[in-house]
């Protein structure tokens, strides 16, 4: 088992009569890329300025290597923080923004020079080691950012939403370029985003927040796939949500299910109970949407009429009106030899799902 950096241990967080965090319990492993992930105001920043020592928790104890380091400054805690302004001085060069750690901490001159290059080569910008930030793009000054903690060599590299200022190209670029980042230099990554598509394709582990709490600790599959409660599922990505009751329980995974009137089965980790009302989530991927003259059996499907068809390049993005009056979106593959992608609005339709990928959860009002 992985070897724990950073353990937090029943946080809570207190300003101006108003609790900000609410008993938090979270291990942060070795080399992990961590990122917590959560709506603006739901605590995610505060949880890393507790972390880095800039604020310190109104009760519980923060661990670094076993080490209690409540009430430690930052200096002390050898954990450093990529600010989302990246912060850089703007009358030194890129060689001294980056030494500027090193000088303050009374290292040798001679040792300076080789650990600044080094950290410049690992975000390719050793070339620019002479420049102003003011002669950088936003990407480039971003990766100096993280060039400046990493030369310090700390346990836990803290970035609180780094790539938020960034175009939508670049900001592409630069999450698979900080992951690489962090897979050649093994430091442990904290990542704040409220970005999911930016958490799910960059994290090891995924830490869910909303309103001060964590929701669910889980792999990016885990959250997306499996979200533990309605608050989850509705942040975590596009989804169907429809309200349904349990009809009976097959056994410890499977049960039946009511919904949009008809029964269906369904796989689920969860327990349940007959009668029990519950929510069921299926994702826009997992929806098909058939054209009349394809289908002959439709016992299992539901009619539907199509009000809005959006095409995006590789995927056509539906959205059709149910027989029911409730309304269900689709995402179908585009492949330009299908001619079942030509929808028009208010055509009538089929639509189904393979039985097994409905989320069901219990029920929240």
């Amino acid at each position: 088992m992985a070897k724990s950096v950073v353990e937090l241990r029943n946080i809570n967080k207190t300003l101006n009569d108003l609790e900000i965090l609410h008993n938090i319990n979270l291990d942060v492993y070795e080399g992990e890329f961590l990122t917590l992930l959560g709506p603006s105001g739901c605590g995610k920043t505060t949880l890393l300025r507790l972390i880095s020592g800039f604020e310190q928790p109104t009760r519980g104890t923060i661990c670094i290597d076993g080490k209690d380091v409540s009430g430690l400054p930052p200096h002390e805690r050898h954990v450093h923080t990529v600010f989302q302004s990246y912060a850089l001085f703007p009358h030194m060069t890129l060689f001294e923004n980056v030494a500027f750690g090193l000088r303050c901490q009374g290292t040798p001159e001679a040792e300076i020079e080789p650990r600044v290059m080094e950290a410049l080569k690992m975000v390719k910008l050793e070339q620019y080691s002479q420049r102003k930030p003011n002669q950088l793009s936003g990407g480039q000054q971003q990766r100096v950012a993280i060039a400046r903690a990493a030369v310090n060599r700390p346990r836990v590299l803290l970035l609180d939403e780094p790539l938020s200022s960034l175009d939508y190209r670049l900001r592409k670029n630069m999450q698979i370029e900080l992951k690489q980042l962090q897979r050649r230099l093994g430091i442990t990554f904290i990542f704040v985003t409220h970005d999911q598509e930016e958490a799910l394709s960059m994290s090891d582990r995924v830490v869910v927040m909303q309103e001060g709490l964590i929701q669910q600790i889980g792999t990016p599959r885990q959250v997306y796939e499996e979200p533990c409660n309605l608050k989850v599922a509705q942040f975590i990505g596009e989804a169907n949500i429809f309200p349904g009751e349990i009809v009976s329980i097959k056994d410890n995974k499977h049960i039946e299910v009511m919904m949009l009137d008809k029964v269906r089965r369904a796989k689920t980790p969860l327990s349940f109970t007959q009668g029990q009302k519950v929510h069921v989530l299926i994702r826009p991927e997992d929806v098909r949407v058939w054209n009349q003259s394809e289908v002959s059996n439709t016992s299992d499907m539901f009619a539907g009429t199509v009000e809005d068809v959006t095409y995006k390049g590789t995927t056509v993005d539906l959205l059709v009106r149910l027989s029911n009056n409730k309304t269900i979106s689709a995402t179908e593959f585009f492949d330009e030899d299908d001619d079942r992608l030509e929808y028009k609005l208010g055509e009538t339709v089929w639509v189904n799902w393979t039985p097994g990928w409905e989320v069901v959860l219990p029920y929240e009002s």
